[in-house]
């Protein structure tokens, strides 16, 4: 199941089947524009290139040899002319051949960094550039796999990644779930197909001891989300006897989850009925359904009208919303969204209870999300104290170069 188990099998592939040839373009660097990437980013930026019409003309996702502006190679990349991050490094050997037994290596590798840290085969397998693999995502749910290809590069290496997939963990189903808005930027079309396998109704996963529900095909990102595994778990650890509001709670990860551990009563909001059905067939699942309630409804709406019902407070409130700031030029507005958020969930937070708030905006960095929670909480005229800053689970590493991919942010606070 796991990579230390399905060894790599170097016989799969033969010199002529399924690779790439190294007889390959080259993309020079601009003069002085070299040191970013010869100090570990495996970025270059399209300012970067020296852009004569040769390079300008290369197709879309092409692999290239980067250079240096002497002419030294420095690596070999995926490029895109018409992207903003124009190169994207797969590895610094120029001389790589980029075939299922290179993917094959980084998906082992990374398959058993996860059965360490998890222990189980439901996880992220590949987080992109930290595992090697460049704006490819992939999360696994037992025999099924939910694939990302987020970049013109790696949509041209699609049948090579599949390859490598197939040979090291021969998934029973494995979804590409190509629907995601980055896509457009690379001149790429959003789409959903089913590269293995039939059946793709919602599956069952385990997180945390406890049983969950997860629409590969139809749900959002891959159908769940994994990130916020370590942090379900310390919140569910503070709700034993307690009353438990899970805002945006989609299909219940931290709603079901703080009921299985001793909540005496959960309530989820969530405006997606699809998520709310999976996050009720969980409750069942785990037995907890006559403790839990669910709500179709905005979240803003919800949390105004809980807030105008003085009697109305829970032990241990939980929001964990999608991205407000999709872009730069919703920095301004998502941030003033997230201190709005703090603003209306941090009354309901009953006298020495429990607040857990979260951003998965990257645009917005930690400073600015702290800043916001802590206006949020001077508008509701609360106080209290951070107990805890956190991020994405241990399957989401960062690429050390890549800081601002750290994408998710989240504060646990207790308030008087």
């Amino acid at each position: 199941m796991a990579g230390k188990e399905a060894p790599i099998r170097g016989a799969m592939v033969s010199p002529k089947e399924n690779s790439v040839s190294n007889k390959l373009p080259s993309v020079l660097l601009r003069a002085g524009e070299d040191r970013r990437v010869r100090g570990g980013h495996p970025w270059a930026f399209s300012n970067e290139i020296l852009m004569d019409a040769e390079t300008k003309a290369l197709p879309p996702g092409s692999l290239a040899i980067l250079r240096a502006p002497g002419g030294e190679a420095l690596g070999l990349v995926t490029f895109n002319p018409h992207s903003l991050i124009a190169a994207r490094l797969l590895t610094s050997n120029p001389e790589a051949k980029v075939d299922a037994l290179f993917f094959g290596r980084r998906i082992a590798q990374a398959a058993a960094l996860r059965d360490k840290l998890i222990g189980i085969p439901y996880y992220r397998l590949m987080h992109a550039e930290a595992d090697g693999l460049p704006g490819v995502i992939v999360d696994r749910f037992g025999d099924s796999l939910v694939v990302q290809v987020n970049t013109a590069g790696m949509d041209v290496l699609t049948p090579i990644l599949l390859e490598a997939l197939e040979a090291e963990l021969s998934p029973k189903t494995i979804v590409l779930k190509n629907d995601s808005p980055v896509r457009e930027l690379e001149g790429l079309k959003r789409e959903v197909t089913v590269a293995k396998g039939e059946d793709v109704d919602p599956i069952e996963l385990t997180e945390n001891g406890a049983t969950f529900v997860a629409d590969l095909s139809g749900g959002q990102k891959t159908g769940w989300f994994y990130d916020q595994r370590d942090n379900r778990r310390f919140m569910a650890g503070l709700a034993k006897d307690a009353s438990v509001l899970d805002v945006y709670s989609y299909s219940g990860g931290f709603g079901v989850l703080a009921a299985r551990e001793g909540a005496k009563s959960v309530t989820c909001i969530d405006r997606s009925a699809a998520a709310l059905d999976a996050a009720r067939q969980a409750a069942k699942l785990n037995g907890v359904d006559k403790i839990m309630t669910f709500e179709k409804a905005e979240a803003f709406e919800t949390l105004e009208k809980l807030r105008g019902t003085a009697a109305r407070k829970f032990d241990v409130v939980i929001c964990d919303p999608p991205a407000f700031v999709k872009s730069r030029k919703d920095l301004k507005t998502g941030a003033q969204g997230y201190r709005k958020l703090v603003r209306l969930a941090a009354p309901l937070v009953a006298r020495g209870g429990f607040f857990f708030v979260a951003s998965c905006s990257h645009l917005a960095d930690t400073a600015l999300f702290a800043e916001q929670v802590r206006r949020g909480l001077r508008d509701a005229e609360r106080t209290g104290r951070i107990l805890r800053s956190s991020g994405a689970a241990l399957d989401h590493p960062v690429h050390p170069s890549l800081p601002e991919t750290a994408y998710l942010k989240a504060l646990t606070l207790q308030l008087d």
